[in-house]
């Protein structure tokens, strides 16, 4: 149980449960993710999508400090990430997101600077990649359910990733006797640890993206 509640409040990664082999090579990935999705930003960002866009950035921000209690004492959170990317695409919410994440880690210590990168990555990047890819394959059945499953994927997905990353750590950096010097647990712990709450919050997810998204085409605010 200890275990346990330790994972499950890790979608955010905070600074030193990753061992530099990680966070380095993940900034230069992130760095090359964040320039591609700013490429052409100025001819995106209009007088009526900058609105739009801060406004549901300011919700994936509120959303990500809200914890959510789950059974075992435990708490995760929603993203808002499906929902910038099903409005705005990939690109702009990769961003957006990432900026959410810099703001949570700076303000609130939600998260950390050194790990910045895998969070923005995992959520933003992978996050709002399911979301639209999924989206696109499901709409010609039922483009409301697609919505409502590609936000639930998108927290999953996400979640996986955390999981896999943090539970890598005790391979990666450890003393000459196996003694892990960041993250302590295996993958064995922490998948299931990050997972499994986020398999209940991925619903909330679901719930709450699909009417917003819904106004938001209405009003023709997709991209």
């Amino acid at each position: 149980l200890r275990h346990f509640r330790l994972g499950a409040v890790l979608m955010h990664i905070p600074d030193g449960f990753l061992a530099p082999q990680i966070y380095l090579p993940a900034y230069a990935v992130a760095a090359g993710a964040w320039a591609w999705a700013a490429r052409g930003l100025r001819e995106r960002l209009d007088e009526t999508t900058v609105p739009r866009l801060a406004m549901l950035t300011a919700l994936a921000y509120g959303l990500g400090l809200v914890m959510v209690p789950v059974p075992g004492g435990t708490s995760g959170h929603m993203l808002g990430v499906a929902l910038l990317a099903l409005i705005f695409g990939v690109r702009l919410a990769f961003l957006a997101y990432s900026l959410v994440l810099l703001l949570q880690a700076l303000l609130f210590g939600a998260g950390g600077v050194t790990t910045l990168p895998i969070n923005a990555l995992a959520m933003g990047l992978i996050g709002a990649t399911a979301a639209v890819a999924t989206k696109s394959l499901l709409a010609r059945f039922n483009e409301t359910a697609a919505v409502a499953i590609a936000a639930w994927l998108s927290v999953v997905l996400s979640a996986i990733v955390v999981a896999l990353v943090l539970g890598s750590q005790p391979l990666i950096a450890h003393q000459p006797d196996g003694t892990p010097l960041f993250f302590p647990f295996g993958i064995e712990i922490t998948l299931p640890a990050v997972l499994l709450p986020h398999l209940v919050i991925g619903i909330g997810e679901a719930a709450l993206t699909v009417p917003i998204w819904r106004y938001a085409r209405s009003r023709k605010w997709c991209s």
